[in-house]
């Protein structure tokens, strides 16, 4: 590929950027998509917009860019929590580092690398991509010392700024469970594989092992249930009734409100709607109460306990001497439980995480297929030779340079649309428990799928199309590796151009989510729910970031012209990705920021894959004293990873004693223990009862004259 190739591909994106982004400038304007671009707002707030027809609701304007560059870190908290917080830290560090690796690269290792070799040049917009490149230096060249010096810059000022990320972060972390209200997960334990008896029930069983064995410490339980069709009624129940009291609000005129009691021949004037409140609260007893007996009661219960401190050393210690019996563990915030992984017996979890597994490396060799179709589009001159019936191309420049340039990273953007909602559904199988955990378990599947076959496979198959002896010499294999990443170095280009810039404007514009209101709006005529408030999609969008990441990492000193486009990406995501914290997705419910973690070994993890291809680069560039002084940063990077992770890694995993102990003898002074006891009993509850006083949840302005605060757009 050459300069004009790259300059269709950015030329493409960039138009679509502009489109998406003014587009979204104007949509937000507009009353029908309030519920698309400020659904969370609209929700949390409890706010409506009003706005008569302006001109300047159609003109594009960039004042939501300034709106959100003003969010501070607190109101973040404050409105996503702490994964909204982990989240933009991300990129507040690639901002940093590659702002770094942009001045070192840009301004040292790219002039070496075009001036590499002894040739004449051309214009740049005819120059192959490949001057530009590590490749274009010639062997035992002394100027490869600026890489290795480069090489040492980067990681330093990598590791620098991950130990800090780590420890303000971890300070975060800790704030946020002592200075949060009494969470009932700090107070509760799962218990699962409790081992059923013939002569007593299994609530007895439960609480005469607790009282037993932690008699001081123990409150109550509650049993799990596999409820089956009587909980989805109930659920399906509590959405319709909803939509009936949301309907009775926004629809109803005052004058149409008051109606006759049944046929209207007593005359009592009443509400339709309070009738039917009041019928279904009086049979939701008896629905219950007449199920009790057909519920399948599982071997899993919620322990509560009278303090935190207590929780976490019954959720810690083993309970007898089979382990595999009442199996213990902290329980999830009651808004993160994810219910139906509960009913799973604890013996079949070992059988599903190896099938998911499984399942999960047969699906990322089946991707093989489609990415190296895609691969062997940028090499369109190379598979014309191989395959002639691929000479019916027409021969022009411009398609020549879009099917090289922009068509392959297009492509491969469709075929990985269906690698989240599998890797989900793998995860779901799995068994977390937690919905958080079922997020965190399908963000690393996501992550090793696309860092396999969007890195690994598309320098891999490059190689192969271009070398097919590639498996003639395996011991060759590294040096190959070593070949094959620069020469790659464009399509990887064209990919952060492609998923990059164009994926950041799409998810501005939410462009399924405004087809989807469309189509209920006009097509099937229904009302705005106020209810489907989407939540953030952190499993997808946590390895996007990662991967750009890795690629800029291993592409720095070996094509450095990716570094701008990177950097562009991560001041437009930062910027993009806040705008959607405070507008639309809501967080239902909190990790505490564990996905840090996760970034922190991934971050490391391309730091030593950035090492190891340096090394075996500057192994073929017979530079033995460059590749002796890379070999001491490869175990720095080591070094340094291990001692994180026994400083600050176990911050997110365990839970303080000495702060719970205080967090307890504070309330139990406060007097405040008691009512956390008496929300502790209800707090975990497979059941939820709809709202019984509606007046108080959905209420209509003109009827009490109160003025709902107005969203600002």
């Amino acid at each position: 590929m050459n300069i004009s190739a790259l300059l269709t591909s950015a030329g493409i994106n960039i138009g679509f950027c502009a489109l998406f982004l003014s587009l979204y400038s104007i949509l937000r304007k507009q009353p029908s998509n309030l519920y698309v671009y400020f659904g969370r707002r609209l929700e949390k707030e409890n706010s409506r917009y009003q706005d008569p027809f302006t001109l300047e609701r159609f003109v594009p304007s960039a004042g939501w860019i300034v709106k959100a560059w003003e969010v501070t870190e607190d109101e973040i908290l404050s409105i996503g929590g702490l994964d909204a917080v982990v989240f933009l830290r991300i990129f507040v560090f690639s901002i940093r580092i590659f702002s770094i690796t942009a001045v070192v690269c840009v301004f040292g290792v790219l002039p070496v690398n075009y001036f590499g070799q002894e040739m004449q040049h051309g214009r740049i917009s005819s120059e192959s991509l490949d001057v530009f490149t590590i490749a274009n230096v010639k062997g035992g060249s002394k100027w490869l010392w600026v890489h290795c010096t480069a090489l040492y810059i980067i990681t330093c000022s990598a590791c620098s700024l991950l130990y800090s990320e780590y420890k303000n972060i971890s300070q975060m972390k800790l704030a946020h469970v002592t200075g949060s209200p009494p969470n009932p997960s700090h107070f509760t334990i799962l218990v699962r594989a409790i081992p059923k008896s013939t002569e007593e029930y299994l609530t007895d069983t439960i609480r005469n092992f607790f009282t037993n064995y932690h008699g001081s410490s123990y409150l109550s339980h509650q049993i799990i249930s596999r409820t089956g069709k009587f909980q989805k009624f109930m659920s399906n129940a509590k959405k319709v009734y909803k939509k009936f009291v949301r309907i009775r609000v926004t629809a109803l005129d005052n004058k149409c409100r008051p109606s006759l009691y049944r046929c209207g021949l007593c005359g009592v004037v009443s509400n339709s709607f309070q009738f039917y409140h009041s019928d279904y609260n009086g049979k939701r007893t008896d629905l219950q109460h007449s199920d009790t007996r057909k519920r399948k009661e599982c071997s899993a219960a919620f322990v509560f306990f009278k303090t935190r401190y207590a929780a976490v050393v019954a959720s810690k210690v083993l309970q007898t001497s089979n382990p595999m019996q009442w199996v213990t563990g902290i329980a999830p915030e009651p808004c993160d439980v994810y219910w139906p992984n509960l009913w799973i017996p604890f013996g079949q979890l070992w059988i599903r995480r190896l099938a998911t597994l499984l399942a999960t490396i047969v699906f990322m060799f089946l991707f093989l297929i489609p990415v190296t179709f895609v691969q062997g589009l940028t090499q369109l001159d190379q598979l014309q030779q191989k395959f002639p019936f691929l000479n019916r191309i027409p021969n022009k420049a411009f398609v020549i340079q879009f099917v090289s340039g922009y068509l392959p990273s297009v492509i491969l953007q469709v075929f990985l649309y269906s690698v989240p909602p599998m890797m989900m559904m793998f995860s779901t199988v799995e068994g977390p428990i937690s919905r958080s955990g079922r997020k965190r378990s399908a963000c690393c599947k996501i992550l090793y799928f696309t860092i396999w076959n969007v890195f690994f496979v598309n320098v891999l198959s490059g190689s192969i199309i271009s070398q097919l002896h590639i498996f003639s010499r395996p011991r060759d294999i590294p040096v190959h590796l070593a070949k094959a990443v620069p020469r790659q170095a464009t399509f990887f280009i064209t990919y952060v151009l492609t998923l990059g810039w164009a994926s950041l404007s799409s998810e501005v514009l939410q462009t399924f989510s405004l087809s989807y209101n469309w189509m209920r709006k006009y097509i099937f005529r229904l009302k705005d729910d106020p209810n489907a408030v989407p939540s953030f999609p952190y499993h997808t969008e946590v390895p996007k970031v990662l991967l750009f990441g890795l690629i800029g990492f291993t592409c720095s000193i070996l094509a450095p012209l990716i570094v701008p486009f990177l950097l562009v990406y991560f001041f437009l995501g930062h910027l993009v990705y806040r705008n959607q914290i405070l507008n639309v997705y809501s967080s239902y419910y909190e990790s505490g920021g564990r996905m840090w973690p996760i970034v922190h070994n991934t971050t490391v993890f391309s730091l030593l894959l950035m090492q190891i291809i340096a090394l075996g680069v500057f192994g073929t560039k017979d530079a033995p004293v460059a590749s002796g002084f890379t070999i001491p940063l490869l175990i720095f990077t080591l070094l340094f990873s291990e001692y994180c992770r026994h400083h600050f890694n176990p911050i997110f995993k365990n839970f303080s004693a000495q702060d719970f102990i205080e967090m307890d003898r504070e309330d139990e002074q406060t007097g405040r223990m008691k009512d956390i006891h008496m929300q502790l009993l209800t707090a975990y509850c497979q059941l939820p009862p709809p709202t019984t006083n509606t007046e108080e949840t959905y209420y209509d302005d003109s009827e009490t004259g109160d003025a709902r605060n107005q969203v600002t757009i």
